[in-house]
């Protein structure tokens, strides 16, 4: 009999854990950094539900936009002003304080082409970097594990700060890894027990030295992420927001040089049908303070230059408001980046054509993928046209 009863169950509740881990994992207990001071760190957000555009950055001299948006439109008045014709929501101050010290991007009308108004369905195609009549079972950011990780072995290169992992961190050979919280991560893995255990367990059967294998890597990388996350101690104060403890990981991480390039979180919902103007201050109020106190802890710690934290949605909304003070599915939207490495900073291009709609939607006037590809190439140095399956135009924001 290869398990006692008792056994059996504790590996079994371990193997729980390790569903969430890549199986090609290896210990990394006496790894060194491999992300020292200088190399290049994306932090992705994703705002999901699809976030009004439009009451975020704000055309507040257009005459279109009030029209058709009498009761939910921003006043100027209310705004925060980042230029003549455009303004930020109110809710977001530090986002107005970033732009003006110079490390702050917004790229307008971002989509794609025949764009989906599906959560579900547009998700995936940001997702999986995939056009809107192609379905792809692994996503752009795992893409690019399988590739910088195809002769080498990283198995915390990409980390989700969430419950389950997001087809954007799948690759076909590689995958992310997803946990709230390190210390749950560490604990739920049961390190002492399953190292006292695994001294004197035959392996000589071929199951259950696969399971012991992959029981084995997960320990490690959750013994590993553990570790790594109590090396740094924050002395600037975090909101106690889900959001907030998440930057507050990430940050901990970042800052104790784990060999991590990518941090993936989301914020939401955004889908704003009924009651829009409080549901997405409260959003961005959330948003606001954590990336305050996270931009604090890394400026403090002189790594904000090497630091691109970067949003985005599945789409936009319509341009016209609904009857109940809200905006439905639309398309086209615009994307934050965050750094104080960005090589052009503030609007990026120019605001929407509100004069010029497809039956009543933004226009996209930048496709997603030449952001993607972006970041892929000039800021984690990657093979952008291998990951994405093609080329796409290189921008300049960094």
């Amino acid at each position: 009999m290869l398990f006692k009863r008792r056994e059996f169950l504790q590996t079994s509740a371990m193997a729980t854990t390790s569903m969430l881990l890549p199986k090609f994992l290896k210990s990394l207990n006496n790894t060194g950094s491999l992300v020292p001071k200088g190399n290049k760190v994306l932090v992705v957000v994703q705002f999901s539900g699809g976030n009004d555009g439009l009451n975020t950055i704000i055309p507040v001299r257009n005459d279109i936009y009030f029209r058709e948006r009498p009761s939910i439109g921003i006043k100027k008045s209310d705004a925060l002003s980042l230029t003549d014709d455009a303004s930020i929501h109110p809710s977001l101050p530090y986002f107005k304080t970033l732009h003006d010290e110079g490390c702050l991007s917004i790229m307008n009308s971002v989509g794609y082409p025949e764009p989906d108004r599906s959560h579900f369905r547009s998700m995936d195609i940001w997702q999986s970097a995939s056009r809107s009549d192609q379905y792809l079972s692994d996503g752009w950011l795992g893409r690019f594990l399988d590739n910088v990780c195809h002769d080498c072995d990283n198995p915390t290169q990409a980390l989700e700060i969430d419950d389950i992992l997001s087809l954007a961190l799948k690759g076909k050979d590689r995958k992310g890894i997803a946990f709230k919280d390190p210390r749950n991560l560490f604990n739920g893995s049961n390190v002492r027990y399953f190292k006292d255990l695994s001294h004197d367990h035959d392996h000589s059967n071929e199951t259950v030295e696969y399971l012991y294998k992959t029981l084995a890597d997960t320990l490690s990388s959750a013994e590993y992420i553990y570790d790594k996350s109590r090396i740094y101690s924050s002395n600037v104060s975090y909101p106690s927001t889900d959001l907030g403890r998440k930057f507050k990981t990430i940050s901990s991480l970042i800052l104790s040089d784990i060999n991590t390039k990518v941090y993936y979180v989301s914020l939401g919902s955004f889908d704003t049908h009924v009651g829009q103007p409080q549901k997405q201050a409260n959003l961005f109020t959330q948003l606001n303070d954590a990336v305050k106190s996270f931009t604090a802890d890394l400026k403090n710690a002189g790594r904000f230059d090497d630091v691109l934290l970067m949003t985005f949605s599945e789409f936009g909304r319509r341009v016209k408001q609904n009857a109940s003070n809200g905006t439905d599915h639309g398309s086209g939207n615009n994307m934050f980046f965050i750094s104080g490495g960005l090589k052009k900073k503030g609007l990026l291009n120019e605001l929407p054509d509100l004069s010029d709609l497809d039956k009543g939607d933004l226009k996209y006037k930048v496709d997603f993928k030449n952001v993607y590809a972006t970041v892929l190439n000039k800021w984690l140095n990657a093979n952008d046209k291998n990951i994405l399956g093609g080329s796409f135009n290189l921008l300049d924001f960094i």
